[in-house]
């Protein structure tokens, strides 16, 4: 019976050990009731849709499976720019490259380059399998389709840069929110369904956000057969503000970790 009360204590220590581990690191905490509320959130949203648009599931198939491609490729663009900031500061180089004569731009260039290769390498190939497995193409829409990814791109990028930002702030407790964060904007981004789907109040924010435009306008493309530039426009000068915050906000952050020396304690 000792043995097993002992046995009982650590197993209750280890447990109190990571119950303190997340009461005290809010993106822990968070974590925690943001993947269940966020699929309940977008299923809803999504089940409303079908109930008011029957007609539309003949070619939901093809929509859907394009949707997820771009989606995929927002997806990809902030998560890989985010890993690769990431891997600094796993391997404990982030304070060797500020030593060097490497400007923080520089740094911010050379992930944005390796973001995109990522990002094309995994879209690729998942759009080079759609069409031999659900013979649905995302390069059958011709130009239309590179503006689309463009500013699909540049919103993943905005969004990678406050990711990164927020883990240099906060520490490694924050690195939740790289994976989190970009899953937080898909309910009101109308992947899957449009935004007048959503209540009023959450509309007005979906305006705001350039992704939503851009599945709007992909919607019209399928759709209606019509490319509207206007969504395309609106698309671009979200993203203009959201790239320059993103980067006004890294900037700010990076240079808060710099004066408090916080880039030589991060780290595995």
């Amino acid at each position: 019976m000792e043995a097993v009360r002992k046995s009982l204590m650590r197993v209750w220590s280890l447990a109190l050990r990571h119950y303190f581990l997340i009461r005290g690191s809010w993106p822990r905490l968070l974590e925690l009731v943001y993947w269940p509320a966020l699929q309940m959130t977008l299923w809803g949203f999504i089940t409303i849709f079908f109930q008011m648009h029957s007609s539309w599931l003949a070619q939901a198939a093809g929509i859907l499976i394009t949707a997820v491609l771009l989606w995929d490729i927002m997806f990809r663009s902030q998560l890989s720019f985010f890993l690769s900031f990431l891997e600094e500061i796993w391997s404990r180089n982030l304070g060797h490259l500020f030593v060097s004569p490497i400007r923080p731009i520089e740094m911010i260039v050379a992930l944005l380059v390796v973001s995109m290769v990522r990002t094309l390498i995994g879209v690729g190939g998942a759009a080079l399998l759609a069409i031999y497995l659900f013979d649905v193409s995302i390069f059958s829409l011709g130009v239309p389709v590179i503006l689309f990814i463009v500013n699909l791109t540049i919103m993943g990028w905005s969004l990678g840069l406050v990711v990164s930002a927020l883990v240099l702030r906060f520490g490694q407790g924050a690195e939740s929110l790289g994976w989190a964060a970009i899953f937080f904007v898909q309910p009101i981004s109308g992947v899957f369904y449009p935004i007048d789907v959503l209540p009023h109040w959450l509309q007005v924010i979906a305006a705001a956000i350039p992704a939503s435009h851009i599945f709007e306008g992909l919607r019209a493309l399928l759709i209606e057969q019509v490319f509207r530039t206007d969504l395309l426009m609106n698309a671009f000068g979200l993203n203009l503000i959201f790239i320059a915050l993103g980067m006004t906000i890294f900037f700010a952050i990076l240079r808060y970790a710099r004066v408090h020396g916080q880039l030589l304690q991060m780290g595995e």
